[in-house]
C-alpha cells in the first residue's frame, strides 16, 4: 500500500482513484454475446457455455434430483450457518415492509402509495473463483419477502456440468423458482431477452466479473432494469489510537482477497499506526490461500494519514466507499459526519465480514463512488411504488379551480376541461 501523509485536498481525487479498465473493447465483445443470445437463444448459450466454461450442456435447468443431491452433499454445520444468516437477513428486511398511509391533502382529496412486487426478477450468482452462495441470501430473501412471483437464478457450471452444492441448497432454501447452469454475459442476455429455456425477467440483480457488469449496463440501456452500477469490491477503514492494527489488517485483506481489481483504503492519524498495519498485512498475507490475488489488490491501495477527525470525514465522503469501518473512539458520533457510504461498520468488534454474511444488512452495495447517489439493495429494490388518488365530489370542487387555473396557464385546454366538465 502506498502511504500519503497529510496530502492536500486538491490531491485527494488522484490518490483515491480506483483501478480503471478500458471498457471500449470489452463492450464490443459483450455486445456480440448479447446479440447472439437474443437472436439464437439456447443455441448461443450452448456455444458460449462450451467456449467459456468448458462444458457441453444439452439441458441448462437444474433438476429436482440435483437439488436433492445438493441438500445431502451440504454439510450440516454449513446448513445451520446458512439458516442462521437467512433468519437474520429476513428479520432485518421484514422491518422494511411498509403499509400504505392515506394522506388527505385537502378535504375530499385522498392520496396514498402502495408497494407492488416486481413480477419476475433474475439473480446472477458468480461461481468462478468463489461460490457466492451468501449473495443468494442477500437477493433471494428480500425478493421472496417482497412477493416476487418468479425468481430466476443463473450461475456458471463447473467443468463437469455441476453447480456447487451450497449454491443449490441456498437457492432452494430462499425459494428460487428456476435455476439455470448459465454464466457470464450470456446469462445476463438470457435473463434480459429470454430463450427457449430461460425466461426473461424485468430486473436483473447480482455481482459478477467485468463481462457480467458490462452486460448488465448494456441491457439496461435497452430497457431492462438492473440493481445498480457495479464495480470491484472495496473497503475504507478509518482507525485511531484505539484501534487494533491486527484487526485493521485483517479487515483490509478480507476485501483485497476478492480480486486483483479490488481496492482497500486506510485512513489513520499516526504514521506509526500505519506502519504497524503494514507489518500485519505482510504477516497475515502469507497465511492466505488467495494471497497472490490479495497482494495484487494491495498494489491498487493506499494509506492516508489525516490531520484530524474532521479531515478524515472529508476524505471518506470524497471517496464514498462501498464498505466503511470506523475503528475510532466515539464511533457513532463520528459516523454522523459521514454522508457517502454504502454500509458502515462501527467499532473494533464489527468486522465487515459480518455484513457480508449474517448480521442482517444487505451486502449488495454501491461501488466505484456510486454511494454518493445510490443505496444498497433492500426490499425496496424488489418492488415498484404505485401512487393512488381518490376524490369525492366535494374534493373535486375544492381542488378543481386550482387545476383549471394551472391548466389554462399552460394552454392545455383539454386538461382544464376534464375538471370543468365534472364541476358543471
Amino acid at each position: 500500500m502506498k502511504i500519503y501523509q497529510h496530502p492536500k485536498p486538491s490531491e485527494w481525487a488522484n490518490i483515491l482513484q480506483r483501478p480503471t479498465l478500458d471498457t471500449s473493447k470489452l463492450e464490443t465483445t459483450v455486445s456480440e454475446v448479447l446479440e447472439a443470445v437474443r437472436t439464437k437463444g439456447d443455441a448461443a448459450l450452448k456455444e458460449f457455455t462450451s467456449r467459456f466454461d468448458g462444458v457441453e450442456l444439452d439441458n441448462f435447468q437444474v433438476s429436482e434430483t440435483e437439488i436433492s443431491l445438493a441438500d445431502r452433499l451440504t454439510e450440516d454445520g454449513l446448513k445451520q450457518a446458512i439458516q442462521t444468516a437467512k433468519a437474520n437477513i429476513e428479520r432485518f428486511h421484514q422491518q422494511q415492509q411498509l403499509q400504505p398511509e392515506v394522506v388527505e391533502t385537502m378535504t375530499g382529496v385522498r392520496c396514498w402509495r402502495k408497494s407492488v412486487a416486481i413480477e419476475r426478477v433474475g439473480l446472477y450468482i458468480p461461481g468462478g473463483t468463489a461460490p457466492l452462495f451468501s449473495t443468494i441470501l442477500m437477493l433471494g430473501v428480500p425478493a421472496k419477502l417482497a412477493g416476487c412471483r418468479e425468481i430466476v437464478l443463473c450461475t456458471p457450471p463447473s467443468k463437469d456440468g455441476s453447480i456447487h452444492p451450497a449454491i443449490l441448497y441456498t437457492a432452494a432454501l430462499v425459494g428460487c423458482t428456476k435455476i439455470f447452469k448459465v454464466g457470464g454475459a450470456q446469462a445476463v442476455a438470457a435473463m434480459a431477452y429470454g430463450t427457449e429455456s430461460v425466461p426473461s425477467v424485468y430486473k436483473i440483480f447480482g455481482p459478477g466479473n467485468q463481462y457480467v457488469t458490462a452486460a448488465k449496463q448494456l441491457v439496461n440501456k435497452s430497457g431492462i432494469a438492473i440493481d445498480m452500477p457495479a464495480g470491484p469490491s472495496e473497503v475504507l477503514v478509518c482507525a485511531d489510537e484505539t484501534a487494533n492494527a491486527a484487526f485493521v489488517a485483517a479487515d483490509l485483506l478480507s476485501q483485497a482477497e476478492h480480486g486483483i481489481d479490488s481496492q482497500v483504503v486506510l485512513v489513520a492519524f499516526d504514521i506509526g499506526f500505519v506502519e504497524a498495519v503494514q507489518t500485519e498485512l505482510q504477516s497475515q498475507l502469507k497465511r492466505l490461500p488467495r494471497r497472490d490475488m490479495a497482494a495484487q489488490a494491495l498494489e491498487n491501495s493506499v494509506s492516508i494519514v489525516a490531520k484530524d477527525r474532521s479531515e478524515a470525514q472529508q476524505i471518506i465522503n470524497a471517496y464514498a466507499p462501498e464498505h466503511l469501518i470506523l475503528a475510532v473512539k466515539e464511533e457513532l458520533a463520528f459516523s454522523e459526519g459521514i454522508i457517502n457510504a454504502g454500509s458502515i461498520f462501527l467499532g473494533n468488534y464489527t468486522p465487515e465480514s459480518v455484513g457480508d454474511y449474517a448480521s442482517g444488512t444487505n451486502h449488495t452495495l454501491p461501488t466505484n463512488g456510486h454511494a454518493r447517489a445510490y443505496s444498497g439493495v433492500s426490499l425496496d429494490a424488489f418492488v415498484k411504488k404505485i401512487t393512488f388518488q381518490q376524490l369525492t365530489k366535494e374534493g373535486l370542487a375544492n381542488i378543481g379551480p386550482t387545476v383549471e387555473m394551472m391548466a389554462a396557464a399552460e394552454q392545455l385546454e383539454a386538461h382544464r376541461n376534464a375538471v370543468a366538465i365534472r364541476l358543471k
